[in-house]
């Protein structure tokens, strides 16, 4: 009859990190730069800053925790008024350890955090001519850092600094037929930040 005790004790301790955990959505804008990439770039445009925006769902414990991270970067691959490239843009979907200074110690000011994971990357591309028309599907990874400050109980603002790397199969510039390719860039962010 002692049995349950225990059990109860080692359930509450296992679920504790979870009932204190610290729930965010984190709806963001900025911009990708300083971009490379071996698929078909028409207007040499994947290097240059480029509109984004995207959600992150995110879970922080005292130190660790993990993110949900969906964003999209529509006309990537255009750049001026040059026309060769009718639509564009990179959707990215990637799922990521957090670690994060520790939330007692930063409960009133900006808590700043490391972040690491993979995913997909899907790249869209569709020219004038028809002639290299791109819809390539790669794994992708991503490494960053950034920093999330509360005005409120429930919101604030986050800054964040990210590096993709689309992980292909050919390292030759322009030869994308029957290959996956290869894509990386920055991508900087300003969130607003709803707790919950």
């Amino acid at each position: 009859m002692k049995r349950p005790v225990p059990i109860a004790v080692f359930v509450l301790l296992v679920a504790a990190p979870a009932l204190a955990a610290d729930n965010q959505v984190r709806g963001y804008f900025g911009g990708t730069f300083g971009g490379g990439t071996t698929l078909v770039d028409l207007e040499h445009a994947s290097g240059k800053l480029n509109p984004v925006i995207g959600v992150t769902f995110a879970t922080l414990g005292n130190v660790f925790g993990f993110d949900i991270d969906l964003a999209d970067a529509p006309g990537f691959f255009q750049s001026g008024d040059s026309g060769l490239v009718l639509s564009s843009r990179v959707t990215m979907l990637t799922g990521n350890l957090v670690i994060a200074a520790p939330r007692t110690k930063t409960e009133y000011g900006l808590r700043p955090y490391l972040v690491g994971g993979g995913g997909l990357m899907r790249a869209r591309r569709t020219d004038y001519f028809a002639v290299f028309p791109e819809a390539k599907m790669l794994a992708a990874f991503d490494v960053g850092a950034g920093a999330v400050g509360f005005f409120t109980n429930r919101s604030g603002v986050s800054w964040e600094l990210r590096r993709f790397e689309g992980v292909g199969a050919d390292d030759t510039p322009g030869t994308t037929i029957g290959t996956a390719g290869r894509l990386s860039f920055w991508r900087a962010t300003m969130a607003f930040v709803y707790r919950y």
